[in-house]
């Protein structure tokens, strides 16, 4: 067991969260792997020492599902944070975080579905689907929606503009 400090003192992790979307408007979501609800998320990961979040971001992307071809197309304009359960808090991380702070970045997607492979080193991910922001919101489990909803609100009018 980890040497706890109280939930409310500890920091947030520095991470970054990818919206992957392809020509067609629609966005990679993956269902985790460590989760036995039908919870579905973004790839996102840590930002390690010395990296910035876009060197993060495509570092993750590839460790997470193999992908190497997207482009960056923007970012949100602040970071988001999320606390996750205390159960999960105390577990994660080695127990030093309430939960992340995120920078999230919008890539496009600019292969093909048969580069994408979420049976990686690590893996993550037990499936992948592409799948409208939307219903990705409402999909995801419940202390990321908030989140989602926020980048939804920047990043689908950017999604809509660059596939029309």
């Amino acid at each position: 067991m980890f040497n706890l400090k109280p939930i409310y003192e500890r920091p947030y992790r520095p991470c970054v969260g990818l919206m992957i979307f392809n020509n067609l408007g629609k966005i990679f979501s993956g269902q985790r792997l460590d989760n036995p609800s039908n919870a579905w998320q973004m790839p996102q990961g840590g930002i390690d020492k010395g990296e910035n979040p876009i060197e993060a971001a495509f570092r993750e992307l590839k460790e997470e599902t193999s992908i190497k071809s997207a482009t960056y197309i923007a970012e949100y304009p602040e970071w988001i944070k999320y606390d996750v359960p205390k159960n999960l808090a105390d577990n994660l991380w080695h127990g030093q975080f309430r939960g992340q702070t995120q920078k999230w970045l919008l890539l496009h997607f600019v292969g093909s579905d048969s580069e994408i492979n979420v049976n990686t080193q690590n893996p993550e991910f037990k499936k992948w689907i592409w799948m409208d922001p939307e219903e990705l919101s409402e999909k995801a489990i419940y202390f990321k929606k908030h989140v989602y909803k926020k980048i939804n609100n920047v990043f689908i009018p950017l999604i809509r503009n660059l596939i029309n």
